[in-house]
């Protein structure tokens, strides 16, 4: 095979930067399930696919700052990718997503497992980015948590919620699919989050209780659900932190008082 068909194509490369963006650094490699899914989608082989991910990592400010180099050999391939998607992940996840569906030979709604029932009545465009989204940003945070909840470390996927800090209604382009914007917590305790009864402190990710909340502490469930996690850290992801800002917002907008 010649270089020339060894050649990335442009469709490769938004397919690995999506993938880039959904897995922590140390999960980079050829024996991911995720990896392993993009390299038999685009024809190439474990390693290959691995190696041009690591490529990507060597444009990443949040690796390079942090001391660690990526994969430079590679860089010059990726960086036009890299410029153009970094700061609009909506676009990328969606064009990625087109280039799926075109190469499993499917519909983009049957991609996403959309039916006509939860198209109807909607605005198809509307439905398939609300779907990518959440889809891209749940891949996002549950592998940054290891696919645990944040509080009790439960790991049962169908359980477990990627959580907003700051709602995605209130959300800035940048920070609607930012790592740093997303807690992995089971059911109940992403609710209670959403709701304000539940706060993170962004001094040092201990978790408080509100005022609203509190007003059940007499109920048999209390200690064993609430009680239990006042006064507890927050069990902190592999790479992207929570960021302080976003904590900030929800302990003075969202959580309901001490």
């Amino acid at each position: 095979m010649t270089s020339q068909q060894n050649k990335w194509t442009r469709e490769e490369l938004i397919l690995t930067l999506s993938v880039y963006f959904q897995l922590p650094f140390g999960r980079l490699n050829r024996t991911t399930p995720e990896v392993k899914e993009l390299a038999r989608l685009i024809g190439r082989t474990d390693n290959s696919a691995a190696l041009r991910l690591v490529n990507f990592a060597a444009c990443d400010p949040y690796i390079t700052e942090s001391g660690r180099k990526g994969m430079p050999a590679g860089k010059a391939v990726c960086e036009p990718i890299w410029d153009e998607f970094a700061n609009d992940k909506e676009r990328l996840f969606i064009e990625a997503q087109q280039i799926k569906a075109r190469l499993q030979n499917k519909s983009i709604e049957d991609s996403l497992l959309i039916t006509p029932r939860e198209l109807e009545g909607k605005e198809r465009d509307t439905v398939i980015r609300q779907r990518v989204n959440q889809s891209a940003f749940r891949s996002m945070i549950l592998s940054n948590y290891e696919g645990r909840c944040a509080i009790t470390g439960i790991n049962i996927p169908e359980l477990l919620v990627a959580s907003h800090i700051i709602p995605w209604v209130d959300s800035t382009p940048q920070q609607k699919l930012s790592p740093e914007n997303g807690i992995c917590l089971s059911a109940l305790y992403d609710k209670a989050f959403d709701k304000g009864f539940i706060t993170i402190s962004p001094d040092d990710y201990t978790i408080s209780l509100s005022s609203a909340l509190r007003e059940y502490e007499t109920q048999d469930y209390f200690d064993s659900h609430f009680g239990c996690i006042a006064g507890h850290k927050l069990i902190m992801p592999i790479e992207h932190t929570p960021n302080r800002d976003y904590l900030a917002y929800h302990r003075d907008r969202i959580f309901k008082g001490l």
